[in-house]
């Protein structure tokens, strides 16, 4: 879409420019609650999530990472799509029926009536929600004049890793309740696009009515949405505090207070659910399993992920621009030996960049296999018969796709010592760390994903496309035209069968390249008190509340 969002963004921009002109609202106070997470744990009707980290931001579309989609879009926002519990069946949301053009290039959607968004931080909605949000939500990633596009650093990760300004032409509103999206050619998944956490839906009255009172940066830090909770507090670092949305349009849901106890350290979560201060934990140590298992008023809950953790290689650094190299420093690793120590169990060594759970999976496809000998032999070919130094970067903390980043890496440094590669390990913040290999500071980096909408192009597209160059999605920076034109291709195509020879191809052209190195497809696992009513691990890798109840 890049410049051009349709004449309608345009005149958007000046409906709510006046709007905004009209409204000078005095902003409220952010009322924090003083109750420990304790005493909330054993409260009716109030659910405690021990989370594992703190989240990047308040608003999806800047972000890339699930600890913040946890804590945002799936709990403050609404999508236009959304999935069946617990299926990859896309059903309504905030659209209740959808058309597609004969050519596959004019997705029409009629919105939901009704729909309210929160009255929070001083906003008192006076409309419900319609198509000018859903334009302006579009237009503020798309349009590089809007005036909201550079707050927060106007930069859009998904969007552009998904090519979304070239495919994007226009977001028009049709009339309150319809939109239409303007493709510039097919796109086999669009529409599970819509169900992505980057395109939850945000208020154009709540941003006209902060541009005018001088605060736009205030809508990134204090979200409004249509979502079942609203925010109460962020105490970054400690915890995050919701109350239930009476108004959504679901119906209100089963709690009233929604906490999220952030406790980084795995064995603390697992203790702190325990000791019955949170129902539910976030990614719990695979060697504290049979534990979690047998013990009384615990249940767990399990299922394959769609998700994938891998060892990134900077195309663009030093060595590293040889794919002999980096094939070397893949035939050094001992992967077995890094699933079986890290994931104790809880995870499948990967063959390729697809997890076995998306339907474009490719068993026949084989990555190096451990031979050191091998590996010093195609570095001396490679013209670095003594070896070389880099850095192996590391997260500090558990993600669904890597229980523990830090013991991956210590195993990947000795396997390379063993071959002359001395690898020097290094850390930052998880937030940090998004924006340091977004940049392609790194030689190496451990990196992973789960999946979003349940096509293998959230994979092979957003992961690896050129568009995707410089941003946290593909930071191995690979751009290769004929591995672009190959999944470019299977996106126009409606055909599964047809997409799926194409996704072969990409897939056999990625592990010649070799732009990072597949480790593993880790299980999803949810501890929980057996007091948890409703919970189902959604088919993507997120945490969600909106229909769980307690006793």
């Amino acid at each position: 879409m890049g410049d051009n969002v349709g004449d309608d963004a345009a005149n958007m921009r000046g409906r709510w420019r006046a709007a905004a002109a009209r409204m000078a609202l005095p902003a409220l106070l952010l009322a924090l609650l003083a109750a420990s997470t304790a005493p909330l744990a054993a409260a009716a009707h109030t659910l405690v999530f021990c989370s594992e980290g703190n989240p990047s931001g308040m608003q999806p579309a800047l972000q890339v990472d699930g600890t913040t989609f946890d804590a945002s879009s799936r709990t403050i926002y609404d999508r236009l799509l959304d999935f069946k519990p617990g299926t990859d069946e896309i059903t309504p949301a905030l659209a209740t029926a959808w058309q597609v053009s004969a050519d596959g290039l004019v997705y029409t959607l009629q919105l939901r009536r009704g729909v309210r968004f929160q009255r929070n931080f001083g906003f008192v909605p006076t409309r419900e929600f319609d198509a000018d949000d859903v334009v302006f939500t579009f237009a503020r990633m798309a349009d590089a004049r809007h005036p909201y596009h550079a707050v927060s650093g106007g930069a859009y990760p998904y969007y552009a890793g998904m090519e979304l300004p070239r495919l994007l032409r226009a977001v028009r509103r049709v009339d309150a309740h319809t939109v239409r999206f303007e493709l510039s050619q097919p796109n086999a998944a669009f529409l599970a696009d819509l169900t992505m956490d980057f395109a939850s839906i945000v208020s154009a009255e709540y941003a006209a009515q902060l541009l005018a009172e001088d605060r736009a940066q205030d809508f990134d830090l204090k979200p409004v949405g249509t979502g079942p909770f609203e925010l109460v507090a962020w105490e970054p670092g400690a915890q995050l505090r919701y109350r239930a949305f009476a108004d959504h349009w679901r119906g209100r849901p089963a709690i009233d207070r929604l906490v999220f106890a952030i406790t980084p350290d795995a064995s603390v979560r697992w203790a702190r659910l325990r000791a019955g201060e949170c129902h539910l934990m976030a990614m719990p140590n695979p060697s504290d399993l049979r534990s979690i298992e047998s013990t009384p008023g615990i249940a767990v809950q399990r299922k394959p992920g769609m998700n994938i953790a891998y060892l990134a290689f900077n195309t663009e650094r030093g060595p590293l621009r040889d794919r002999r190299v980096r094939r070397a420093l893949a035939l050094a690793i001992d992967r077995d030996a890094l699933v079986s120590a890290v994931y104790q169990g809880a995870a499948v060594v990967a063959h390729g960049p697809l997890p076995p759970t998306l339907w474009a999976y490719d068993p026949t496809l084989r990555l190096p296999r451990f031979d050191p000998v091998a590996a010093r032999r195609m570095l001396a070919d490679a013209g670095y018969p003594k070896g070389f130094s880099l850095t192996l970067w590391a997260f500090p903390n558990s993600r669904p796709y890597l229980p523990s980043a830090r013991r991956a890496a210590e195993m990947i440094q000795a396997d390379w010592e063993r071959v002359g590669v001395h690898a020097s390990i290094k850390t930052y913040e998880w937030a940090e760390y998004l924006r340091r290999v977004g940049r392609g500071e790194h030689d190496a980096a451990l990196y992973g994903w789960s999946g979003d909408n349940g096509d293998p192009d959230n994979f092979l597209g957003t992961l690896l496309s050129c568009g995707g160059v410089h941003t946290p999605q593909n930071i191995a920076e690979y751009c290769d035209r004929n591995y672009q034109e190959l999944i470019d291709g299977a996106l126009t195509r409606s055909d599964r069968a047809t997409r799926r020879a194409l996704y072969a191809q990409a897939q056999r052209r990625f592990v010649d390249d070799l732009p990072w190195l597949p480790l593993a497809h880790a299980q999803i696992v949810v501890p929980m008190s057996t007091r948890v009513r409703g919970y189902t691990i959604p088919v993507v890798d997120v945490h969600e509340f909106g229909r769980v109840g307690v006793d």
